[in-house]
């Protein structure tokens, strides 16, 4: 996590202060808990609220934890020198992880609340471009080859799409993660009552977690932190779409570039794609740290602390970055420029050869064999490809293929139009209007 890929308000989450404001309200609602059940005093619950609230102080806690070895303990430490006696009711019948695991959930949630922001904005500005750009027909790609034609509305709605279905996959991870544990050394409840747990999970606006042993299980992190990685993979996808477009060759868009920008310390002339590839290498990092997430599963017995270390790198670094590339995304696809006659010239570069299936489906319909029909179509299309022959003019020349289509229905078939007939069939199924 580096300033440079970093917003302030996913950053906050991760600070010290806002770490240990949590760890202090999950400490004090436990101990209000244990007050309405009669095993500490209320006075000594409210004593923790009140002398104890905005009073601990991260530099203190390091201090203690440079001699104690223990972040929690030094937490403890430093409150009770706050509160005074009445901490000594403070912490009952828990562990360290009740805390630990029970704060990661709040900041995990904390952090999940502001992508989801993140990915309404994206959402939005797809759509506007999308609907921007509806009936702009331009060349559909496969494996980089003029394949059929799309319309570019068509290109966003397909990435509106695929990030809705990552929002609703991020919705679900928010549910999976937001769990609370206050169960005691080994999740048995033998040292506080499960109403404790119950009550801090509510304040909090948790789940209980239904079984836990010295931690909530890892596999709901796995699956978070898998969520995230799927969603980087989408921002690539999209991001590897705007450089190809950009490419000088293709050029049917580009990155908004500013006035005064410059593109390479070399070149004057330049002006590359940085922001969508800066965007892959962001995906790259959120990746990479799925795989460690996975590996915390698998924890010794009741538990281990090997997972610790992991999440204290992989939560911040992958909710920041993924906070900062989905801002990032929403900026390039809210100013992406579009170039309308380029898209146009690149959609005629091969003399029609985008209408080779339908003239393949009319003639078999008019009675040809479908190799056959490959056959004749394939020949004149090589032509094409081979010496920048006209397709129409070609199949028109071709007594194999007009004795079954006339010349009249061979203009017919090459209508662009064919192609889009159903995108505002499409556009409903995507957006619901």
């Amino acid at each position: 996590m580096i300033p440079r890929y970093s917003r302030p308000a996913m950053t906050a989450i991760w600070s010290p202060e806002n770490r240990f404001r949590i760890w202090f309200e999950i400490e004090a609602h436990a101990t209000d808990a244990l007050a309405e059940l009669g095993v500490v005093p209320k006075e000594a619950a409210k004593a923790v609220w009140e002398r104890g609230q905005g009073k601990v102080d991260p530099a203190r806690i390091d201090e203690i934890e440079r001699e104690v070895k223990h972040d929690v303990i030094a937490f403890l430490t430093n409150l009770a020198e706050h509160v005074g006696e009445e901490a000594r009711f403070v912490h009952q019948g828990m562990t360290s992880s009740d805390v630990l695991d029970t704060c990661l959930s709040v900041q995990l949630v904390e952090a999940t609340d502001i992508l989801l922001e993140d990915m309404d904005a994206l959402l939005a500005a797809l759509k506007r471009r999308a609907y921007e750009y509806k009936d702009v027909v331009c060349m559909g790609r496969s494996h980089g080859i003029h394949a059929e034609p799309v319309t570019f509305g068509l290109k966003l709605a397909t990435f509106y799409a695929e990030f809705k279905r990552n929002r609703d996959r991020l919705a679900a991870a928010r549910d999976e993660i937001a769990t609370c544990a206050i169960s005691g050394a080994v999740g048995t409840f033998a040292n506080i009552d499960p109403r404790v747990e119950a009550h801090v999970a509510r304040k909090l606006g948790l789940a209980v977690e239904p079984i836990s042993t010295q931690v909530i299980p890892r596999d709901r992190h796995a699956m978070y932190f898998a969520t995230l990685g799927v969603i980087a993979s989408s921002i690539e996808h999209l991001a590897i779409e705007v450089r190809h477009l950009q490419r000088t060759e293709v050029r049917e868009a580009e990155e908004y570039f500013s006035p005064g920008q410059k593109g390479s310390s070399a070149m004057p002339h330049k002006r590359n794609p940085v922001l969508t590839e800066n965007l892959t290498g962001l995906a790259r990092i959120v990746r990479g740290m799925v795989i460690p997430a996975m590996e915390n599963v698998a924890l010794w017995h009741e538990r281990d602390i090997s997972h610790s270390s992991v999440e204290r790198m992989i939560a911040p670094d992958a909710t920041v970055t993924l906070d900062f590339a989905l801002a990032r995304l929403t900026g390039v696809i809210d100013k992406l420029v579009v170039y309308p006659d380029a898209i146009e010239k690149n959609l005629n570069q091969l003399g029609g050869l985008v209408f080779s299936q339908r003239v393949l489906l009319a003639l078999t319909q008019a009675g040809a064999s479908r190799e056959d029909s490959y056959r004749l179509v394939q020949r004149n299309a090589m032509q094409v490809w081979e010496r920048g022959a006209n397709f129409l003019e070609l199949l028109k020349a071709d007594k194999d293929v007009t004795a079954k289509l006339s010349e009249a229905k061979l203009e017919e078939l090459f209508d662009m139009g064919y192609h889009t007939k159903h995108v505002d069939t499409i556009f409903a199924r995507v957006f619901g209007e």
